[in-house]
């Protein structure tokens, strides 16, 4: 090998993207299972996934409560102990509550999964949600929000889904003090038992899988119908966005800085055009080297960071463009973002921004199917909202062939500034 000869450069969008695939088996009571394996490292992900976010709600905040509160204490254990058994095998349960869907999530050694397994088994199957951690749960909620609200960072995103979704819908509904005081036992338990249920379960692996695996799963979770059988109506709620398109919010009459969110509403992932705007969005301020990056926080100073991202919610979608920035200069610095909006749609991406961004998210893609959990997650999110790898594949393909032309268009349907919502928080 002759090292004073550098090896051939090529683009990461001349490479050939494979999403490997999962494989699937399903319970003994039906609960599906899909697996990728690895033996790179002894490691295992298994998670857990309910239709159990806020969607589904009558009461605000009982879905995340709900699942905040099933790891503190069941019928054998009380969360000192639960939390102490996962601690002594070195793993790691975490849960998560969010629009559609909640959580529980296992990281643990593989020879110790077995070991984990029947407190998991009680977690998810027979919590008693005790009074006093019910106590605890909203006391350290208030305080933190509390705090929180001091924050006009935090303010701001609150505000800018309320203007976008409405007050009342799950997209834009927001935690209180008296939502807090108002959760009660009995509400939560009714939660718990309509949507953890083995009929709305699916399970996700990833990892150095054990030979048994089927076994044990089938033995704690897909012997029994658990929590019996519940069939979820997804209620059609409405959006009902705010009439009014800026707004200015006084929080800390003593801060230094303020926050500012231009945003406004996108079709969701089933549209054609969603593909193409994760592009288009990665130019404007996707990445550290975007055009709003380059402007409003290296040219001009006002920040040390602005982005902008598309959300991916299930009903609809929205692009949020997001930054602090001192309070003197708030409103030069949406009037920044604007010229950068009104550059897209007058002119088009030069071929060589264009290639390097292909170039970045290609490269990002590349990076985030390294590995089985990363693969995992990639399927998870394709299956929960009943997608194929027909989607992935045509993203790919979308980010590889996109021209300036085609990104020029969608900024004049788009980037309209009279479409976008303005808030500043200071």
């Amino acid at each position: 090998m002759n090292r004073t000869i550098p090896p051939p450069i090529k683009d990461a969008v001349d490479f050939e993207i494979v999403l490997r695939p999962y494989e699937k088996f399903t319970l003994d009571n039906g609960i599906p299972v899909y697996m990728v394996k690895s033996d790179e490292q002894d490691t295992l992900q298994l998670e857990l996934i309910f239709p159990a976010g806020s969607w589904y709600e009558s009461e605000v905040l009982e879905a995340a409560a709900t699942n905040f509160l099933m790891k503190s204490g069941t019928g054998k254990y009380n969360a000192k102990e639960i939390n102490e058994h996962i601690d002594y095998y070195g793993a790691y349960l975490n849960r998560n509550a969010y629009h559609e869907n909640a959580t529980y999530t296992l990281h643990c050694l593989t020879k110790q999964f077995e070991h984990l397994l029947p407190v998991l088994q009680d977690v998810i199957l027979d919590p008693v949600f005790p009074e006093e951690e019910l106590g605890i749960y909203q006391q350290n909620m208030k305080q933190k929000l509390a705090v929180n609200l001091q924050k006009c960072d935090f303010v701001a995103n609150r505000f800018i889904d309320k203007y976008l979704f409405g007050d009342f819908h799950p997209y834009g509904r927001v935690s209180s003090m008296s939502a807090y005081d108002a959760l009660q036992t009995e509400g939560l338990k009714a939660f718990y038992k309509k949507h953890y249920t083995y009929n709305n379960c699916k399970i996700f692996v990833a990892g150095k899988i054990p030979h048994n695996l089927a076994a044990l799963l089938n033995q704690y979770f897909g012997s029994s119908q658990w929590n019996g059988e519940s069939n979820l109506v997804k209620l059609d709620l409405p959006i009902q966005p705010a009439e009014e398109k800026k707004f200015r919010v006084f929080n800390d009459e003593n801060g230094v800085q303020g926050a500012v969110r231009v945003a406004r509403h996108f079709p969701n992932r089933y549209h054609p055009d969603f593909p193409k705007m994760l592009v288009l969005n990665t130019i404007l301020g996707g990445y550290f080297g975007s055009r709003l990056m380059s402007n409003i926080r290296e040219e001009k100073g006002y920040t040390y960071g602005i982005y902008s991202q598309l959300y991916n919610f299930r009903q609809t979608s929205a692009i949020n463009i997001q930054t602090e920035a001192g309070r003197d200069v708030c409103e030069a610095t949406i009037e920044e973002i604007y010229k950068e909006l009104s550059l897209l749609q007058n002119e088009a991406v030069p071929q060589e921004e264009l290639s390097l961004v292909k170039n970045y998210m290609i490269g990002s893609m590349l990076g985030d199917l390294d590995g089985a959990f990363q693969v995992i997650q990639r399927w998870k999110n394709l299956i929960l909202n009943d997608l194929d790898e027909n989607y992935f594949y045509n993203n790919v393909q979308v980010i590889k062939s996109i021209t300036s032309e085609e990104l020029q268009q969608l900024a004049k349907q788009y980037f309209t500034p009279g479409d976008f919502y303005e808030l500043v928080v200071i």
